[in-house]
């Protein structure tokens, strides 16, 4: 069975630059550094859940919700875009009371929903909805009579490329198609986004917007409470008669482009060309796209991009396209959550993402792409680096690159099958970084590798083939994850010299940080007289560093070991500076 919203579709690549529409009035725009997700069929109750144990505190600023309207009986997944009435209270996601319970406690944390609104069409043909209610086309919608739709005429595979208005008026394989340029249509479809805005809805997906008239969406829009954020799902991948510049003025509009082009260079070209990645590739302006590396349609190759599109099936690949998206500095990125399919047109899985205090996510049900490490905490990152350009570009000319997001934030990807070990400039302050792709940042602590950057913003890094490695402004070492330099707290080493050296030296290996400190060859480096004692200012902050005092090579300690802030050895053990009486210049 085809899907019965997408396989007429047909995509050609080429630029087109089309007409603009009149605007509505001013619409909400999200955020520099946010981030979306996808939550593809999730229960209410478990979306509420997920907000408050995942999403909230791990930054993403908006969820994406299947539509909530009535809609036909059955399990494929399409069966959510044929609506039968406007009525919330019993999709396949749950209750009117759970959609409202749910938007209350995602927001309790931070976190939007937006709905995905399907206001082209209404189902097909006659039956059943979710509800129990009878419907027919023509007779017994609810909401609408046969009056209220386009004359019936479907669109030709042929229309795509020559006839716009067909696009727009005819249905969409065999749907009836809503005649929104009507007045009573407009109204009617306001009354049902305004009745989510009053629950608290933040935003919307307009679904199937190629097939509607950018005039008649901003009707509708201008008829909204407040000012919700409005993004236009728009197929363009070029050379058709619908453009998606056409919708700029109503709002955002779906970049397909963007997750052909990345699926395809990470699949079959090479990275070092992302350097210009965006408007230069025939990409809409970055203020007007939202991205993602794929959405619901296009990983069922049902959407633009064919088999270039990356899917949770291509595992590593899909982390590290996904690591891109939310590091470069293009567009608003939906994350997509995803269940598990081998049939494109089935449905989701029966049992509960939130099962009784079990996560029921990465097997055969919930993929929970959103959770996955990589993808996860890069939405910190881009946080992290928002209103920041693109620096330090570096590439082997293959599939070997680095960047840095201006003095906030750096990423290496590796996609090639062998180590990359190499010296990075990353413009980043001098301090030791959680890699958030090994491991997790948590209150001034890493849980994986971390990356030290010295005082030139140099920082020597490894990773294997197919990984990443990504740091941070905010997820600093010591610190409690907020911008900006740490204080001076660089580890001066003094010493007594109960000994009687006459040419003090510190010899020293093993810094803590790694790499914190050059390795120096026996004696190592002279210490200065300071107070009575010998001393050396590291110049950086160490938590621990293997020591041996010595008369330039002659006499010596034993091995010592400096840890914390005890770094002045007096009378045979460590102790502070301040109980030596000398305070760090």
């Amino acid at each position: 069975m085809q899907n019965p919203l997408n396989t007429t579709k047909r995509w050609l690549i080429s630029a087109v630059i089309g007409l603009s529409a009149v605007a509505p009035s001013t619409l909400a725009q999200p955020q520099p550094g946010d981030t979306f997700v996808h939550l593809f069929e999730w229960r209410w109750s478990d979306i509420a859940t997920e907000c408050e144990q995942h999403l909230g505190p791990k930054g993403y600023a908006a969820i994406q919700v299947s539509p909530p309207q009535e809609h036909i009986q059955g399990d494929a997944w399409w069966t959510r875009y044929q609506p039968v009435s406007f009525s919330i209270d019993n999709s396949r996601s749950g209750t009117r009371a759970e959609f409202v319970d749910m938007v209350n406690r995602c927001d309790a944390v931070g976190v939007d929903i937006y709905v995905d609104a399907v206001i082209n069409h209404m189902a097909a043909g006659s039956g059943v909805g979710t509800n129990g209610s009878a419907y027919s086309y023509g007779t017994l919608y609810p909401a609408f009579s046969s009056n209220d739709f386009h004359a019936a005429c479907d669109i030709n595979g042929g229309d795509y490329a020559s006839d716009a208005r067909r696009v727009r008026h005819c249905r969409l394989v065999g749907l009836p198609d809503l005649d929104t340029g009507a007045e009573y249509v407009r109204q009617t479809l306001a009354n049902y986004l305004n009745d989510l805005i009053a629950i608290g809805v933040k935003g919307f997906r307009l679904d199937a917007s190629k097939h509607m008239s950018p005039t008649d969406i901003n009707a509708i829009t201008s008829r909204l409470n407040g000012n919700p954020y409005i993004f236009q799902e728009v197929i363009d991948l070029g050379g058709e008669a619908v453009s998606a510049y056409e919708y700029l003025n109503g709002g955002d509009v779906t970049e397909f482009k963007y997750s052909a082009e990345l699926g395809n260079q990470f699949k079959n070209g090479q990275l070092q060309w992302l350097e210009t990645f965006g408007e230069s590739w025939g990409l809409l302006g970055t203020g007007s796209a939202v991205v993602f590396t794929d959405n619901h349609d296009n990983q069922r190759g049902h959407g633009a991009g064919g088999s270039n599109v990356l899917t949770y099936k291509d595992g590593s690949l899909y982390d590290l396209a996904n690591v891109f998206m939310l590091a470069w500095p293009y567009g608003y990125p939906k994350v997509m959550s995803s269940f598990d399919f081998t049939d494109s047109e089935a449905g989701p899985p029966s049992a509960a993402v939130h099962n009784n205090g079990n996560l029921n996510c990465y097997g055969s049900d919930w993929k929970c792409e959103h959770r996955w490490r990589p993808i996860a905490n890069m939405v910190a990152f881009r946080t992290a680096t928002a209103n920041q350009g693109i620096n330090h570009w570096w590439d082997n000319g293959g599939n070997q690159i680095a960047f840095a997001r201006g003095n906030a934030g750096f990423v290496v990807i590796n996609r090639e099958g062998g180590q990359l070990t190499r010296t990075f400039t990353t413009g980043l302050p001098e301090g030791e970084y959680c890699n958030i792709i090994d491991g997790d940042f948590n209150n001034g602590t890493c849980t994986g590798e971390t990356v030290w950057v010295n005082a030139e913003g140099q920082a020597n890094i490894s990773t294997g083939g197919m990984s990443a490695v990504a740091i941070h402004q905010n997820a600093r070492l010591g610190g409690n994850g907020n911008p900006g330099p740490a204080p001076d707290n660089d580890t001066y080493i003094c010493y007594d010299n109960a000994n009687g050296y006459a040419n003090p030296h510190l010899y020293y290996w093993n810094p803590s940080p790694s790499g914190s400190l050059p390795a120096v060859n026996w004696p190592g480096v002279s210490m200065t007289s300071d107070n009575g004692y010998a001393c050396f200012n590291t110049q950086v902050s160490l938590d621990s560093l293997n020591i041996v005092f010595n008369d330039n090579g002659g006499a010596q300690t034993a091995d010592l070991n400096l840890s914390g802030e005890q770094s002045c050895y007096r009378n045979g053990q460590w102790t502070t500076l301040a109980n030596c009486g000398i305070s760090v210049p």
